[in-house]
């Protein structure tokens, strides 16, 4: 595979970043890895890799036809795809649009509640520290974005959760709340801030619409069982399932 030809820049919880194979770009491969309470608890779940890099590729693709800008080059096989080379923000950006997770125990919240309006919220990324809550007033004065980069952050953020809530609605799916990350990409003197990372059921909650069964990395937390059956119906439903099912490819074979 191209990513055992590379060298390797750095591997996260769930995916390993290789040298590309242009300047400026970077090949990314999704893991099987899964682990959830920064870490604290670890585990695999079968297929996941391959789903997450369908399922992302897929919308990162739809969110770039509607002129979201996004890292996403290509899907290169199974489970690399090549991303742009962004310097990525430390933050993560949550939407929220149903009571679920941290709200749950922060607030006392009875959970599936519809919020009145989406909430977004954000977190400094680091395993160290457990990923703490921050408000813009945190980011800007300690230098992590600008003003400005938050102005954007936010309008994308909005934007992209508008969408994607109308995408997963459309195959009866609830978008309870998400987690994005964003980079900067440096042309000459120009800068553009842009969608990086992934979009799949690790850093979505997915409900389905009727019946409020989690479609995603909830069920790993939660010792729910199903793992792999929940991440393979979230594709089945965007219509992207790999009709050999979720296998791994021998070989550097490019799919279109």
């Amino acid at each position: 595979m191209m990513a055992r030809r590379r060298r390797q820049i750095f591997e996260g919880k769930a995916k390993v970043l290789f040298e590309g194979p242009e300047p400026g770009t970077i090949v990314q491969y999704f893991k099987d890895d899964a682990s959830a309470f920064n870490s604290k608890k670890k585990g695999i779940i079968t297929g996941k890799g391959v789903l997450n890099n369908r399922i992302s590729e897929y919308l990162m693709t739809c969110l770039g036809e509607i002129g979201i800008p996004t890292h996403f080059v290509r899907r290169l096989n199974m489970r690399e795809q090549l991303v742009r080379e962004v310097e990525i923000i430390p933050i993560q950006v949550v939407v929220r649009n149903v009571v679920a997770g941290s709200l749950v125990k922060r607030f006392g919240m009875t959970e599936g509640s519809p919020l009145p309006r989406c909430v977004v919220e954000y977190y400094y990324k680091s395993d160290e520290l457990d990923d703490p809550m921050v408000t813009e007033e945190h980011i800007t004065a300690f230098g992590w974005a600008s003003p400005q980069d938050m102005d954007e952050i936010m309008s994308l953020a909005l934007r992209i959760n508008d969408f994607l809530s109308g995408l997963f609605l459309g195959v009866g799916i609830r978008l309870v709340d998400f987690k994005l990350e964003f980079g900067r990409l440096w042309e000459g003197d120009q800068m553009r801030i842009m969608l990086a990372d992934e979009i799949s059921p690790d850093s979505c909650r997915l409900w389905d619409k009727k019946t409020n069964d989690k479609m995603d990395k909830d069920r790993f937390r939660g010792d729910m069982g199903k793992v792999e059956e929940a991440y393979q119906e979230v594709a089945r439903r965007l219509g992207i399932l790999p009709e050999s099912g979720p296998r791994d490819m021998q070989g550097p074979e490019v799919m279109q």
